[in-house]
C-alpha cells in the first residue's frame, strides 16, 4: 500500500475552502449520518471544512472531537470555530503521529469521519482498531480517499483491515474525487 506523507498544514487553508463546496457540500455529505446530540470523532478534521457542519448538525447537546498532528491545523479551526460560535461543541485534541491519542473515549462515538485521512496514516490496521475502540456499538464511520492519493486496490485493502477490527462495509456511497464506504461496529 502506497504511503502519503501528512498534508502539509498550509494546505489547510486551500481544502477549508467555500469554494469546495460545490464538489462536496459537508451538510449534504453528513446530514444522513448525523443528529443532534450524538459525540462524533472526526481524525485529521484540517482547518474544519467539515468539522463546523459535523458541529452544527449535533447541537449543542452534541460534541465534535476533532483530533490533528499538526498544530497549525488545529489553531486554524478554533480560529473558525470560534468565529463560526461553535466553538463550545468542538473538543480539539493534537494527538502524537503514530495514534490518535483516545485514550479514554472507548465507546464514545456515534460517528466517525474519515475524510481523506487513512492514507496519511503510518497504520491503516492501528487507526481502525483505534477508531473502533471509540465506537459505540451500531456506530457508523464514513471512509473516503481520494482517488487521486489512493488507488483501487489500496482502499480494498483499507476495508480488509476495517473488517479485521470489527467494521462492516454496509454501503458504497457516491463522493465526488473519492472512494467512499460506510463501516457499522458490530
Amino acid at each position: 500500500m502506497a504511503k502519503h506523507g501528512v498534508c502539509p498544514w498550509w494546505v489547510g487553508y486551500i481544502l477549508a475552502s467555500p469554494i469546495r463546496k460545490l464538489a462536496q457540500n459537508p451538510a449534504r455529505m453528513l446530514k444522513p449520518f448525523v443528529r443532534v446530540g450524538m459525540t462524533v470523532l472526526e481524525p485529521g478534521p484540517g482547518m474544519g471544512f467539515f468539522t463546523l457542519e459535523l458541529a452544527r448538525l449535533v447541537g449543542p447537546e452534541g460534541r465534535v472531537i476533532a483530533v490533528d498532528v499538526q498544530p497549525q491545523m488545529i489553531a486554524g479551526l478554533r480560529r473558525r470555530a470560534e468565529r463560526a460560535g461553535l466553538i463550545d461543541r468542538i473538543e480539539t485534541r493534537l494527538a502524537p503521529a503514530a495514534t490518535m491519542g483516545l485514550e479514554g473515549y472507548d465507546g464514545a462515538a456515534d460517528f466517525v469521519l474519515a475524510f481523506a485521512v487513512v492514507h496519511e496514516m503510518p497504520s491503516a490496521a492501528k487507526f481502525f482498531t483505534e477508531a473502533a475502540r471509540a465506537m459505540k456499538s451500531g456506530a457508523r464511520l464514513l471512509l473516503a480517499e481520494p482517488v487521486g492519493h489512493v488507488s483501487k486496490d489500496d482502499f480494498e485493502n483499507e476495508l480488509a483491515l476495517a473488517a479485521e477490527a470489527g467494521l462492516a462495509t454496509v454501503d458504497r456511497p457516491l463522493i465526488s474525487r473519492s472512494q467512499a464506504a460506510v463501516l457499522k461496529k458490530v
